[in-house]
């Protein structure tokens, strides 16, 4: 078999690997616990070992399957939405409230789709802020500002 041929499920596999790897070094600087008395650590710390076998076991199933074809092009609009809205979520909740940030977030996210037209995806960040808001602040009564003191909150 051809290291050409399992190039996806390779790159898949370090990608996995290196994320869960970054999970677990970061983790090991928190308190761990025990897993009866859990500490700050101990979620990532799990979640970081479970991505890097995930990913180990990707890469085996590369070598074993051996199904290559091309990688194919990279949607650069796509990836560039999902990192804004990712960091504009963490950069502005704090000053504009969680609605106004999340709502923006999800709505960069949704319009990140192939095809995605702007009315439904203002109706999904509505959908999932108006939830988000019920979940967290209703139900699990957490404080949480809803609009920040940049819209005068």
């Amino acid at each position: 078999m051809k290291l050409q041929d399992a190039r996806k499920d390779l790159l898949a596999g370090a990608v996995f690997t290196g994320f869960g790897l970054a999970f677990a070094v970061t983790a090991s600087t928190y308190d761990i616990g025990t897993a009866l008395r859990m500490g700050p650590g101990f979620f990532p710390l799990v979640l970081g070992a479970i991505l890097v076998l995930l990913g180990i076991s990707i890469a085996v199933k590369g070598f074993v399957a051996g199904e290559g074809g091309d990688l194919g092009t990279v949607p650069w609009r796509s990836l560039v939405l999902l990192i804004a809205a990712i960091l504009f979520f963490g950069a502005t909740v704090r000053d504009l409230g969680l609605v106004p940030a999340l709502f923006v977030s999800v709505l960069l996210a949704a319009l990140a789709g192939r095809g995605v037209r702007v009315v439904p995806a203002v109706v999904i960040a509505a959908s999932l802020t108006a939830l988000s808001v019920l979940i967290f602040v209703v139900a699990l009564q957490l404080r949480l500002s809803l609009v920040g003191p940049w819209l005068g909150g």
